[in-house]
C-alpha cells in the first residue's frame, strides 16, 4: 500500500521531486538521492532557508489545503434514491419537483435569523475577502471575518491596549451590509490575541455586530498563529499591541545583533487559549450583555475530550451555533506539516461529534446548532454533511472553494473589462450580462443595478446558486422536499471503512434488513 503523506515535493511548498515517479514512500523522498542535486525538494529547501521552509509559499496570495490522500472522505458514500412516496409536500407530481424543495434554514436559538441555504462560509480575512463577504449577503447566507484582522489594519486605533477604531473591520462588515436583504448575517470571529485587544466588544458597542465567534485554538485549525515579521519595527509595534514576538525585539542585545545581521528572524506567535468554565460562561454572558445576539465556537478536530468538554460548555451556557473543522487544510499561514498530519479527516469528525450529541439527546441536554466544515465544494459533499450528521448537523461550512470563486469571477471581471476574455468562455459572449449568467437574477432582486455589482461578488452568488440547486435534486431524488427529512438512511457506505466508522448501513445490510421485515409480515 502506498503511504498515505505526500511526497516531501510540493505546490505549497513551491517544491518539487527531482524523480516524482520513483519515490520511498515511507520516507517521501526520492528513492536515489544523488550528490548533485540542487535540493528542490522540502530537504533541499530547508537547507537553504531552515525553519521558513515549514511554510506555505506566498500565504499573502495563495489558499492551502492537506495533500494527504486520508483513508475516509466523502467519496466513499453514495446518496441513496426513493421512488415512493414524498416528504414535506404533498404526493402531487406538479408539486414534488425539485425546484420546490425548501433548502432555507436559520441560524440561532432565542433570536433566530432566515438563511436560503444551509450555508456558512468560514472564518477569511485574506485574498479576495470583499467580494467573499458581499457574496454572502448576494446568497443570504452566513460568513464569518476571520481571526487577527486589526493586525493588517493599518489605521487600528487603540486606547489603553483596546480597539476603539478599526476602519478595515468596518469596511469588512459594510461590504456584506451593502448587499444585506434580510437573510444570512456576518459573524466577527475573536482568537485570543483578538480577546486581549477588545475586538469583539468594539464591534459589537461601535459597529452593531450582533453575531461573534469564540475561536479554540488559534490560526488556521487549531495550531499557534505564526508569521515572520519584516523587520524590527515592526515587530516592536506588534510587541507594543500585545503581541508575542520571538526573539524579545525590545532587548538591546537582540536589537543590536540585528543591526548586525546576527540572529533569528522575528516571529509574531499567536497566543493560546487558556480558558475553562468559567471563564468561558462568563465571557458569553458579559458579549451577551454588550448586544451580542447569537454567540458561535469554532473548533477543530482536537482530542475527543476536549471536543465533549466544549459541547457540553456551548450546551450549558447557551451558545447557539458550535463549527468543527474537519482535518485536512487552513486557507491561512499554517505550518504544511500541521495541515497534512493533525486531527482527523472530517468523516471521522463529523462520526465523533454525532455520537457525542446522540448521548447529549439521551440526557436531554440542550444541542447548539451544529455545522460541519473541511473540504466542503459541491452539493454532493453538502448533502452527505448534512445526511451524515442529521439530525444535528444544520449547517455545511464552504471556505476555500467559495473563496476560489470569489477569485475567479473577479479575475473573468478584470479581463472582460480589459477585453480578454478567455477562449472558454467566449462561448458564452463579450460582456458581463453574457458571460455571467445569473445576473438576470440578481436584477429581479437588487433592480438594474445588479450590472453594477462587482463580479467577484457575482461569481459567488453563482456558485453558491449551482450548490443550492444541486443540493435541491439530490434531495428530490430522495423524495424529501425539506431540510429536516434528510436522514443517515440517505447515505451508503461504500468500504467496510466507511460503513465501520460511522456506524451506517451498507446496501447489503439494507436488502437484509428489509428482506426480513417482509419475511416477518
Amino acid at each position: 500500500m502506498m503511504s498515505y503523506s505526500p511526497s516531501l515535493g510540493s505546490s505549497i511548498t513551491h517544491t518539487k521531486m527531482r524523480t516524482p515517479d520513483h519515490i520511498s514512500d515511507f520516507s517521501g523522498m526520492c528513492a536515489v538521492c544523488t550528490a548533485n542535486c540542487t535540493g528542490t525538494c522540502e530537504i533541499g529547501l530547508s537547507a537553504i532557508r531552515g525553519a521558513e521552509a515549514i511554510y506555505p509559499y506566498e500565504t499573502d496570495i495563495n489558499q492551502f489545503a492537506s495533500e494527504k490522500d486520508y483513508p475516509l472522505d466523502f467519496s466513499h458514500f453514495n446518496i441513496n434514491g426513493r421512488v415512493f412516496g414524498a416528504l414535506g409536500c404533498a404526493e402531487d407530481s406538479i408539486e414534488a419537483t425539485f425546484p420546490k424543495v425548501k433548502i432555507s434554514t436559520t441560524f440561532g436559538i432565542g433570536n433566530k435569523i432566515q438563511l436560503k441555504a444551509p450555508i456558512i462560509l468560514p472564518a477569511m480575512a485574506k485574498l479576495n475577502w470583499k467580494d467573499y463577504y458581499a457574496g454572502a449577503a448576494l446568497s443570504g447566507v452566513l460568513v464569518v471575518i476571520g481571526e487577527d484582522v486589526v493586525v493588517k489594519d493599518k489605521n487600528l486605533v487603540l486606547k489603553n491596549g483596546k480597539v476603539t477604531s478599526s476602519p478595515l473591520i468596518e469596511e469588512m462588515i459594510s461590504s456584506f451590509r451593502q448587499y444585506h436583504r434580510g437573510f444570512g448575517d456576518i459573524i466577527l470571529q475573536g482568537n485570543y490575541d483578538d480577546e486581549n485587544l477588545g475586538v469583539l466588544d468594539y464591534a459589537i458597542t461601535e459597529l452593531g455586530v450582533k453575531s461573534v465567534e469564540l475561536k479554540f485554538g488559534q490560526a488556521a485549525k487549531g495550531i499557534q498563529g505564526m508569521g515572520r515579521v519584516k523587520n524590527i519595527e515592526d515587530a516592536i509595534n506588534f510587541q507594543k499591541m500585545g503581541y508575542l514576538i520571538y526573539p524579545d525585539p525590545s532587548d538591546p542585545i537582540i536589537a543590536k545583533n540585528y543591526q548586525q545581521g546576527i540572529g533569528q528572524v522575528f516571529e509574531k506567535i499567536g497566543k493560546l487559549p487558556m480558558w475553562d468554565e468559567e471563564i468561558l460562561f462568563e465571557r458569553v454572558r458579559r458579549l451577551r450583555e454588550l448586544g451580542a445576539e447569537r454567540i458561535c465556537f469554532k473548533t477543530g478536530p482536537f482530542d475527543p475530550k476536549d471536543l465533549i468538554r466544549i459541547l457540553k460548555i456551548a450546551s450549558e451556557a447557551g451558545v447557539d451555533l458550535v463549527t468543527f473543522d474537519g482535518a485536512g487544510g487552513g486557507s491561512g499561514n499554517s505550518p504544511v506539516k500541521m495541515m497534512n498530519e493533525w486531527g482527523i479527516p472530517t468523516v471521522m469528525l463529523e462520526t465523533v461529534v454525532y455520537n457525542i450529541l446522540r448521548k447529549f439527546k439521551e440526557k436531554n441536554l440542550t444541542i447548539p446548532q451544529i455545522a460541519i466544515a473541511g473540504g466542503f465544494a459541491m452539493e454532493d459533499q453538502v448533502f452527505k454533511g448534512i445526511a451524515l450528521g442529521a439530525p444535528h448537523v444544520n449547517l455545511i461550512g464552504i471556505g476555500r472553494a467559495a473563496m476560489a470563486a470569489a477569485m475567479v469571477g473577479k479575475q473573468i471581471g478584470e479581463m472582460i473589462e480589459k477585453g480578454t476574455v478567455p477562449k472558454d468562455y467566449q462561448r458564452f459572449g463579450t460582456t458581463l450580462e453574457d458571460i455571467f449568467g445569473d445576473i438576470r437574477q440578481l436584477k429581479e432582486i437588487y433592480g438594474i443595478d445588479a450590472i453594477n455589482i462587482s463580479p467577484g461578488a457575482v461569481g459567488l452568488f453563482s456558485y453558491i446558486n449551482r450548490i443550492s440547486t444541486g443540493l435541491q435534486q439530490l434531495m428530490a431524488l430522495n423524495r424529501k422536499f425539506e431540510l429536516e427529512h434528510i436522514n443517515r438512511s440517505d447515505l451508503i457506505p461504500l468500504t467496510e471503512l466507511a460503513a465501520k466508522i460511522t456506524g451506517l448501513e451498507t446496501y447489503n445490510d439494507i436488502v437484509e434488513r428489509e428482506l426480513n421485515n417482509l419475511l416477518d409480515i
